[in-house]
């Protein structure tokens, strides 16, 4: 087989400062262009990628004006590849370090971004082995075991410290987070949870106060805004926050992005409130990679004893290379129920 020689790519056109413009106007915030595939150097190869994984987070990375030191992952600019984290299938390589890699093989991508084809480095900081337990599907690397997964985790486990009767609520339940928050935390009805409300509604602020007679000991955020100024009055004195998200104020007219409202309760109740990266678990600057020990095999054993399922877990959507930007705005507006993965279809 001949390899490739050149390759579609999504640019970042304009950096947004407010929404994301997802079409291919002189406004828009993407540009589909074409790349040549660098030459294949040693302790590199080439792969072309498959699933792109699709996260509110990359909105914060392309923000116009954003501060590198402000981030943990280098801010993607005007001209720069759009950044994601994908799988990809190994083409051709050139690796003398023997960390594995075959051709054929699945790997997960840190920096192949929106192309086809990338040549890669063979090491950590750019590409790892696909790990998911046996017959579970390799999507899976990039949710229940990925980030999603491993946020959801760390979340529960080391930020808030969640023990046995402790009472929780959930942001984005259904999205790629939430839904393995409230199902690691317990196993009940369709989705794991107790009740199920919808922010959506004119009702919400009510339904929350009577869904929370008692108050509540913690709160797992993935949502800020709106959300987060109704949820701190429920919850109770010396009560935690994990905060891992703010995707209600991602895009400017998505949503709801007030915030502040009530943030008096922060002091009168004594709330403790943690901001967190799982990145700082899963590729630690000091000390060995906790994953592997830890999350891993926690969330296989959950999954093999039903406690966890990957049932609605994932929201694979099949679509041609030229529409990866319109499947990631569906993150904005609600769409998705689990993890959203974009599987790449590519014509002979």
């Amino acid at each position: 087989m001949s390899l490739p020689t050149h390759t579609p790519v999504w640019l970042i056109k304009n950096s947004p400062e407010d929404s994301v413009v997802l079409n291919f106007s002189d406004d828009a915030t993407f540009a589909l262009t074409e790349e040549p595939v660098p030459h294949i150097g040693d302790g590199e190869m080439l792969v072309e990628n498959l699933y792109i994984s699709n996260d509110p987070a990359q909105r914060g990375w392309i923000q116009k004006g954003v501060l590198q030191e402000r981030l943990y992952t280098a801010p993607v600019r005007e001209g720069d590849v759009m950044a994601t984290h994908s799988i990809a299938r190994v083409l051709a390589l050139k690796d003398n370090t023997n960390r594995g890699f075959k051709v054929n093989d699945f790997v997960y991508c840190l920096t192949a971004g929106w192309r086809r084809y990338a040549v890669v480095k063979t090491d950590p900081s750019a590409c790892l082995p696909v790990m998911v337990p046996e017959n579970v599907s390799p999507t899976a690397a990039l949710g229940l075991f990925g980030v999603p997964g491993f946020t959801a985790y760390y979340g529960l486990r080391d930020i808030l410290k969640l023990k046995e009767g402790d009472s929780l609520i959930v942001s984005a339940a259904a999205g790629a987070v939430g839904n393995v928050v409230v199902q690691y935390a317990k196993k009940i009805k369709e989705l794991g949870a107790d009740i199920a409300l919808n922010y959506k509604s004119d009702t919400f602020p009510q339904d929350l106060i009577d869904a929370t007679a008692d108050f509540v000991d913690a709160y797992f955020d993935s949502v800020g805004g709106f959300v987060l100024d109704q949820v701190i009055p429920r919850i109770k004195q010396n009560g935690r926050i994990a905060a891992c998200g703010a995707i209600s104020g991602y895009n400017k007219n998505v949503g709801k992005p007030t915030m502040g409202t009530t943030w008096v309760e922060v002091v009168t109740n004594r709330l403790s409130i943690q901001g967190f990266v799982v990145l700082d678990f899963m590729f630690p600057k000091d000390g060995p990679n906790r994953v592997a020990t830890e999350a891993f095999p926690d969330i296989t054993g959950a999954l093999q004893r039903g406690d966890i399922t990957l049932e609605r877990a994932e929201d694979i959507v099949e679509v041609p290379f030229i529409d990866i930007p319109k499947v990631w705005g569906r993150l904005f507006t609600g769409a998705n129920t689990g993890k959203l993965v974009t599987k790449l279809t590519y014509s002979a």
